[in-house]
């Protein structure tokens, strides 16, 4: 059975989850965002250091720090500039990678409805041999192919915490799948979404990914394509748009995340805290009457009797406007011996679900986080997602002590 979310639909507000047995899940395919032809750098950790927000053009307070990396934004007539199109020059020597670097100012109607739709999955491949190639004892049989089913709408009452995550990369406007997260320094107020660390920086041949903006329950309805054209603003973004202030991904990603061959898969983890375009005040978590906690210490996935994701699919035969869901018992796969091994289940969802969460039924039948899809081969058959450990608890810990009581 699915888990069904509470949130604020169409008949009413209902703050908190509810979980009936296991569920079906968010099942991502990779949508690998970034480019493999990039010269490698430097490693980075994260960085746990308050940033203080300023105001960028205009009234908008969004991902504008005050004290910004040189060769990005620093006054007024660069900000416009970034807004008209400056970010789009994606320089090797200029492009930011290093954790603390991160900057993601507001560009106002950047992602209208048109854009969004032209944003497209770009698959993170993998071997046709990867589990032959995975160390000895560490990678279970391939599991048989699991059809991803279609989540019922509306969304905001189903899947509330589930939504399309838009960024910008040297390849064009693309898209993954990401979760609205409790905030343990923030509780009830959440703005933290789960997705993974390739949905927002390019691993070691890249850096950060721009204009990064997260719509829950993207397509409420489940409107096909056609109809998404012509659809009005609330049915294509019911709870509106949520501005990327920040991002946190883990320092293994940064320095081995590949667009090929799955490199950097085993932590493929990462955090934004976002902050709402319509300044209405309220958070996150109280806009969509829901947020799924995260377990950093859940069993290996021989362990876990079933693991449900929700994505949204965009590589064909799906065309990334629905919600879907797989639902398995997850095996494993190792690609770095040195790392967890990955949790793996049969799907056949495909690119643009990345970074869509998987979830176990908690200790207190309610859902919990454990993964995100990280990793899958063309033609789908299976999804993989990092066991989050201390690494991507890390990650999630720095983001959280940087906004603690400022939701």
């Amino acid at each position: 059975m699915p888990h069904t979310y509470g949130g604020r639909g169409s008949r009413g507000f209902r703050p908190t989850l509810t979980a009936a047995v296991l569920v079906a899940a968010l099942a991502v395919t990779v949508t690998g965002c970034g480019s493999d032809d990039e010269p490698e750098a430097s490693d980075a950790g994260a960085s746990e250091q308050p940033a203080k927000n300023g105001k960028g053009a205009g009234d908008e307070d969004l991902g504008v720090p005050d004290k910004l990396p040189e060769s990005l934004p620093t006054s007024m007539e660069d900000l416009d500039a970034w807004r008209d199109g400056a970010w789009k020059e994606w320089d090797r020597d200029e492009w930011l990678r290093e954790a603390a670097d991160f900057v993601n100012p507001y560009i106002e109607d950047h992602w209208k409805p048109s854009r969004m739709r032209k944003a497209e999955e770009n698959e993170k491949r993998v071997a046709k041999d990867v589990a032959s190639t995975s160390a000895q004892g560490k990678t279970d049989p391939e599991p048989r192919a699991t059809r991803a089913v279609g989540v019922s709408a509306p969304y905001t009452r189903n899947a509330a915490p589930t939504g399309k995550i838009f960024m910008e990369t040297p390849k064009g406007p693309m898209v993954c799948s990401g979760t609205v997260v409790q905030d343990p320094r923030n509780p009830g107020r959440s703005n933290l979404v789960a997705t993974a660390g390739h949905c927002v920086h390019s691993g070691k041949s890249g850096g950060w990914l721009r204009n990064i903006s997260f719509v829950p329950a993207y397509n409420d309805r489940g409107l096909s394509a056609a109809e998404l054209r012509t659809a009005q603003p609330e049915q294509v973004a019911p709870y509106g748009e949520y501005w990327a202030e920040w991002a946190q991904t883990t320092a293994y990603w940064i320095k081995n995340g590949a667009a090929v061959g799955g490199g950097g898969s085993q932590q493929d983890f990462a955090v934004l805290q976002v902050k709402s375009v319509g300044q209405d005040g309220k958070s996150l978590e109280e806009t969509v009457g829901a947020a799924v906690a995260v377990n950093f210490q859940a069993p290996d996935a021989d362990r876990v009797k079933g693991v449900s994701a929700y994505g949204y699919p965009a590589a064909r035969p799906y065309d990334g406007t629905k919600l879907y869901r797989c639902t398995d018992r997850p095996g494993r796969l190792t690609i770095d011996p040195s790392q967890a091994p990955l949790h793996r289940i049969g799907c056949t969802m495909t690119g643009g679900s990345s970074g869509g969460g998987w979830l176990i039924n908690g200790k207190r039948g309610k859902p919990e986080l454990v993964s995100v899809t990280s990793i899958g081969p063309n033609p789908a058959r299976w999804l993989a997602g990092p066991r989050l450990g201390e690494e991507a608890k890390g990650a999630f810990e720095a983001i959280s002590k940087r906004y603690a009581g400022r939701n």
